[in-house]
């Protein structure tokens, strides 16, 4: 049986405006069979939103989010890779 990967407890409150994203890396398959890894995408990245400042804008922890590849700020949470986002920069909420 798989157990499901614990997140991080979050040691970042962001301020005002600000996400906090766990970039995810997702592989994406073209109708031809050819895997392309999320670094090799230009463009945006899809990632779990799992802290907002006090205006989110309409996100929440545990949203799936699309960003501009180059949006925010690089940080890492326990060894874990995050990025901090203005909630302006993110382009849209991704429902499964």
């Amino acid at each position: 049986m798989l157990e499901e990967t614990q997140r991080p407890p979050v040691t970042l409150e962001p301020l005002d405006d600000y996400v906090v994203v766990e970039p995810s890396d997702d592989e994406a398959e073209t109708r031809h069979g050819l895997i392309i890894p999320a670094s090799a995408e230009a463009g945006a990245r899809t990632g779990i939103v799992i802290a907002v400042g006090t205006e989110p804008g309409g996100v929440e922890p545990g949203d799936k989010v699309l960003f501009p590849r180059e949006a925010g700020f690089d940080v890492r949470l326990a060894g874990t890779s995050a990025k901090v986002i203005r909630r302006g920069e993110l382009i849209a909420r991704v429902l499964d």
